[in-house]
């Protein structure tokens, strides 16, 4: 039963094959398991590919059958129908194309599971991605909101130096009044004079105006400061609702970027093992002497080739003698007097009945 199913999958005559050696039947047994293989293997990587992609398990094995079906005919077509010939170049330039179409399937095939082989090496390089992003990220959204953040922090610190400014005056009118008071400076007299009643006025006026400075400036550095800390939670919020994304920065394309990225030797041989898997059909029927299948394939297609040839020239032949035949048989006729009268008597009818038409005609224009 397995040698009969690994027989379909090679594509070979299964009437023609039964009439040969085991043998015979039994290379054809390992091509057709090399081609059921291989779309084995093209179902696994393919499966395992759109699961990457869609994340789910149901539509990634649905889509692997149907690939591995289409490997699998493409395969069987190529093996099936690489014929034997008598000279090997002859074979290797009928081969040529199929030889590139299994490369690119090889290429298909081991791409998805070299990702999966180097699943860890590639989750290192796009957490490393990942991280770089995220930065670029927090970067790009602080580039929004640091501008003005600055700028109103700029107010704040304008708001509170003329606090400082202010405080800074009031002190020294307040040491100005004090000394005045004690005679140390201003006019040098000790008590509270005249001079010393003006410079406590001067000095309570700006303390008022101080205490008034104060409350305004604060209702504005608090009302800046909520706004700041307004900008800075919409930059968290921003950053936040990025990083999803970022954190998702892992599908089909970005594995395979990172797989480009690690050292190349490792895949290159993975891609040789499937490209050898993939061509070993080929160079099965290429490097296989021709077997008693191959002559008794030849023998019917050579006996089918030269029935149709024959039957071309017999109906070419037929058609050569129909004509030869014809020509003889009008050239006898075309010398008979009885039948040289009948057309005359035709042509002369035909030729009045024309006459009379025509006439007909003319009579009804006028």
């Amino acid at each position: 039963m397995l040698k009969q199913f690994f027989i379909l999958c090679s594509g070979a005559d299964v009437n023609v094959l039964k009439t040969v050696s085991n043998g015979e039947q039994n290379k054809f047994v390992g091509i057709g398991a090399t081609v059921f293989f291989t779309a084995t293997m093209a179902f696994v990587a393919s499966s395992y590919a759109l699961f990457i992609v869609f994340d789910n398990p149901f539509i990634a094995i649905g889509f692997g059958v149907l690939w591995a079906l289409l490997i699998f005919n493409l395969d069987r077509f190529i093996v099936s129908t690489i014929k034997k010939r008598d000279h090997f170049l002859n074979e290797l330039l009928q081969a040529a194309p199929r030889l590139i179409l299994a490369l690119i399937i090889a290429v298909v095939i081991s791409k998805p599971l070299e990702l999966k082989i180097f699943e860890k090496e590639i989750n290192q390089v796009l957490l490393e991605e990942k991280n770089d992003l995220t930065l670029v990220n927090q970067g790009q959204i602080a580039q929004q909101f640091n501008p003005k953040i600055e700028a109103l922090k700029t107010d704040i610190n304008t708001l509170k130096t003329e606090i400082i400014n202010k405080e800074a005056n009031v002190n020294t009118l307040y040491s100005t009044y004090i000394t005045e008071a004690e005679g140390t400076s201003g006019t040098n007299k000790l008590g509270k004079g005249p001079v010393y009643k003006e410079k406590r006025q001067k000095h309570d006026a700006a303390l008022l105006e101080l205490k008034n400075l104060k409350e305004t400036n604060g209702i504005k550095i608090k009302a800046i400061e909520t706004e700041i800390a307004q900008l800075e939670l919409t930059y968290k919020t921003n950053v936040a609702t990025s990083q999803p994304i970022i954190d998702g920065f892992d599908g089909l394309m970005a594995r395979v970027n990172a797989l480009s990225k690690l050292p190349w030797l490792p895949s290159f041989f993975i891609f040789l093992l499937f490209l050898a898997i993939e061509t070993s059909p080929i160079f099965a029927k290429l490097l296989a002497p021709k077997g008693e299948y191959d002559f008794k394939i030849e023998d019917h297609e050579t006996a089918v080739k030269s029935l149709v040839e024959q039957r071309i020239k017999e109906r070419k032949l037929a058609i050569a003698t129909d004509f030869k035949v014809n020509d003889k048989i009008y050239k006898e006729l075309s010398e008979e007097q009885e039948l040289y009268d009948i057309r005359l008597k035709q042509a002369r009818e035909l030729m009045k009945k024309q006459a009379e038409a025509h006439y007909k005609k003319q009579e009804g224009l006028l």
